[in-house]
């Protein structure tokens, strides 16, 4: 049973739906441009707790015209009295308190990671900082032709700390990931495509029905299949290739007794 109600889901700046297998978690501050807060990340962490076994596809969007403009800069302000947990109030703690509470910000990313289901990044507009890495955390993107990505991190004095430099390196390499972050530039629509950022880009307008028919196409093999399939995918650049067969061979047994068992 879930324990995250719809208002205090909104006011974390979130919203979640399903519908069948398929879940929609969309970030809602559009007149932010859905920039994001530590309340959102652990709102986001608990959330992704909770998502059954029975969704097959999370779809991560923004409401309006942006996916993400990345942190909220509110939150780096030492002046900020809303109360709100802050990033400012990082400074306060020591080290290994520091540490646990990115590690805790972090959660709100690597769920969407998990095998059980194929996460997909709906992308529109300013994808920036904390919205890159968000779409990074999941295992597919599609954009809007409008689309910006940029990890900002560097222009403020800081690393991207939200789980999105390994996969960054692992879309478009050591030497493109660093310069990337290092300029802090943009990326737009066409060489998120053409670098291996995202699947395809389409105009604003026909995204929600690109990422339906991706959905679709998703969600018609047998569960099993997709999950024991990106389990194996995962991680498997860090392999040996013996492993990786030792994988597949333990995979596919047991999709066997599975079919076998459906079977009957």
């Amino acid at each position: 049973m879930r324990t995250m109600d719809a208002d205090t889901l909104l006011a974390a700046g979130l919203k979640y739906d399903l519908a069948g297998p398929v879940a929609t978690i969309t970030l809602h501050r559009p007149d932010v441009r859905n920039a994001q807060t530590p309340t959102m990340w652990r709102a986001l962490a608990a959330l992704g707790a909770e998502i059954g076994d029975d969704v097959r596809v999370v779809v991560v969007q923004g409401s309006g015209h942006s996916f993400s403009a990345g942190l909220d800069r509110s939150m780096l302000d030492p002046s900020n009295t809303s109360g709100e947990e802050s990033v400012a109030g990082l400074l306060a703690l020591s080290d290994e308190e520091l540490s646990a509470t990115i590690d805790a910000y972090q959660q709100g990313f690597t769920f969407l990671r998990d095998p059980r289901f194929v996460s997909v990044a709906a992308v529109q507009g300013y994808a920036i900082g904390a919205g890159f890495q968000l779409a990074l955390s999941c295992d597919l993107r599609v954009v809007a032709d409008d689309a910006q990505f940029s990890m900002k991190e560097s222009a403020l004095g800081l690393v991207p700390d939200l789980t999105g430099t390994k996969p960054l390196v692992e879309c478009v390499g050591y030497a493109r990931a660093l310069e990337i972050c290092a300029t802090a530039r943009m990326v737009g629509a066409a060489e998120a495509v053409d670098i291996g950022l995202a699947l395809t880009a389409v105009p604003a307008a026909e995204l929600e029905a690109a990422v339906a028919d991706l959905v679709g196409a998703l969600t018609a093999p047998i569960a099993g299949a997709v999950r024991e399939t990106k389990a194996l995918l995962q991680g498997a650049a860090d392999r040996s290739l013996d492993d990786q067969r030792r994988l597949e061979r333990e995979a596919q047994t047991r999709r066997f007794r599975e079919l076998a068992a459906l079977m009957q």
